[in-house]
């Protein structure tokens, strides 16, 4: 693995700016969102309009991806994909959720996620993931990717290239009338193939008029995840593998979540929505 110094925080830029007349998630200004008690199981016109939320943020994350490179900060990525939200009408979902003060969250390295953009220079064989949320017509959409910088080891790029290959078989494993622990089955065992490491805290999530609507999709074989998958159920798979322990410390931020042995870890995301025979990807650019 790359003998890159460990991170450490840098300094945040102030908060930016949302144009007036984009409508706000009702949990903004507030120490935390309303919990959500409606159905996981959503309506056509729903599920539509997360069509829409899913493709801003799969293309602002993909617009602040064309801007990784040695010597760039995570800020700009975050200011490239604000910007792209808010000139397309959506609002970042993470700005001001839990008192979160950027438009993505940016992990760089050793972060397994809730990375918070900041002064961090990006440095050739890094790697960062990005996770991107638009809030748009009463919905969210919820990616997330892990990036290459410049020349990286080989160690690191196999550990992103199988987090991506491990989301991409558990979307497959979708099926209605199937328990939902059958994602974390299908993630664990590829992982375990490799020696890699499956966080278990930090896990995908319901999603819908609610950031996080309270369902649970572990990407470990959880005996407690016997949720029966139903068409129309929409939430996110977001796998988490590492290099070596899934256990990890929290910066005094209260956000950044770092792995306990500070080796690598990648991750991503997709929102879907359960269809009759499987699952339609609601984030695709």
């Amino acid at each position: 693995m790359s003998g890159q110094s460990l991170l450490v925080p840098g300094e945040l830029s102030p908060t930016r700016s949302v144009p007036g007349n984009i409508r706000r998630p009702e949990y903004v200004g507030k120490p935390a969102p309303t919990p959500y008690t409606g159905p996981e199981v959503q309506t056509p016109e729903t599920i539509e309009a997360m069509r829409v939320a899913g493709r801003i943020a799969a293309r602002a994350m993909e617009e602040a991806a064309k801007h990784i490179a040695p010597g760039v900060t995570t800020d700009e990525l975050d200011r490239v994909a604000h910007a792209y939200m808010c000139d397309h009408g959506a609002y970042p979902s993470t700005l001001g959720y839990r008192g979160f003060p950027k438009s993505l969250c940016s992990s760089v390295n050793e972060v397994i996620c809730h990375g918070i953009p900041d002064s961090t220079v990006l440095r050739d064989g890094d790697i960062v993931n990005l996770d991107v949320t638009a809030y748009i017509g009463g919905v969210h959409g919820d990616n997330n990717a892990t990036y290459l910088v410049g020349e990286v080891d080989e160690e690191s790029r196999l550990l992103v290239e199988r987090t991506r290959e491990s989301l991409a078989r558990a979307i497959k494993a979708v099926r209605p009338g199937r328990q939902i622990n059958i994602i974390g089955r299908v993630i664990e065992s590829y992982a375990k193939r490799f020696g890699y490491g499956v966080v278990r805290d930090f896990t995908g999530h319901g999603i819908n008029s609610s950031f996080h609507s309270g369902l649970i999709v572990p990407h470990y074989d959880s005996p407690h995840a016997t949720t029966v998958i139903q068409p129309g159920m929409t939430f996110t798979i977001e796998p988490m593998l590492t290099l070596g322990t899934h256990e990890y410390d929290m910066w005094d931020d209260g956000w950044t979540v770092v792995t306990k042995d500070r080796k690598r870890t990648a991750q991503f995301e997709h929102t879907l929505v359960v269809t009759d025979t499987g699952a339609e990807i609601l984030t695709l650019p």
